[in-house]
């Protein structure tokens, strides 16, 4: 409940999580049948990168400052354009002064057939969110533990989604709920693609999560990690990562081209690391 994301809004990590998300989006929306993305823990839709809280730390500048409007290979732009498209369109008079968080991205890249389920438990985060999108016939805001989402809101009624698990890891357990939460929802909603956001740093226990996940026998489960600097002189977030279940057929070439240039731009120091394999898929199988 004490953790507030505008501290850390496009930092890294978000640059991370929200520009594979917005590639699940356009995925699913080359389709015509309407999908859902729930998204439970939301947060407060757009962050003001010129506020008090985010100068404090100004991770943005390091992360979505470093991207926003410079020269990138065409390759990764093209994978990127959605994402920093979106961004843009939230700064019409140019510059970077907000950002768009999840429920906010989202809803900027939904055709008017697709729906919106954002949950947010901290009472006045709720409220900001609310009143973001008071009247948005085509979003639902629920003042309510994202956990509880994962059982309660699944299957959604359009049978096709996503389902967004960006827990803010303040306490202990966090890797494993985030596990159990994943076995409990895929089997409410097996053919839903998830995406779930998780930090690196000094003493995460990644292997034993990964170990965690490969256990549940999901049979597509793409993993991507982005490391910006050692983890060796901090306690604090040095990487992230994401596991995408079911994911795009076409999300692992992406990352083989997104992940090294994230890796090169967003590097902190020479420790700086990317990496996208399959925790559960094809080529996990042909291995063994």
């Amino acid at each position: 409940m004490n953790y507030r994301h505008i501290y850390h809004a496009g930092n890294f990590a978000d640059v991370l999580k929200h520009a594979v998300l917005a590639r699940l989006i356009v995925y699913m929306a080359q389709k015509e049948k309407a999908f859902r993305v729930l998204d439970t823990h939301a947060g407060i839709g757009i962050y003001d990168l010129s506020s008090e809280e985010a100068q404090k730390t100004g991770e943005w500048v390091d992360g979505i400052g470093r991207i926003l409007d410079t020269d990138i290979p065409a390759k990764a732009k093209a994978i990127l354009e959605p994402y920093l498209t979106a961004v843009r369109d939230l700064n019409p008079d140019g510059g970077l002064t907000l950002y768009p968080g999840s429920p906010k991205l989202t809803r900027m890249l939904m055709r008017p057939q697709d729906r919106l389920s954002a949950m947010e438990l901290h009472p006045d985060d709720y409220e900001t969110l609310h009143r973001l999108f008071d009247g948005d016939f085509q979003s639902r805001i629920t003042e309510l533990d994202g956990w509880l989402a994962l059982g309660a809101h699944l299957p959604p009624k359009e049978k096709r989604g996503i389902v967004l698990v960006d827990p803010p890891f303040e306490i202990a357990g966090e890797y494993e709920r985030l596990a159990d939460g994943l076995h409990k929802a895929y089997r409410r909603f097996s053919g839903g693609t998830f995406c779930l956001w998780y930090p690196l740093k000094q003493g995460a226990p990644i292997a034993e999560f990964h170990a965690t996940l490969q256990a549940l026998e999901i049979p597509k489960m793409l993993c991507a990690e982005l490391s910006v600097r050692s983890d060796r002189d901090t306690t604090g977030l040095s990487g992230s990562g994401l596991i995408i279940v079911n994911p795009p057929f076409t999300l692992k070439s992406e990352l083989d081209i997104l992940l090294p240039f994230l890796k090169d731009r967003l590097k902190q120091d020479r420790h700086a690391s990317a990496r996208a394999f399959w925790l559960r898929g094809e080529e996990v199988l042909e291995r063994d």
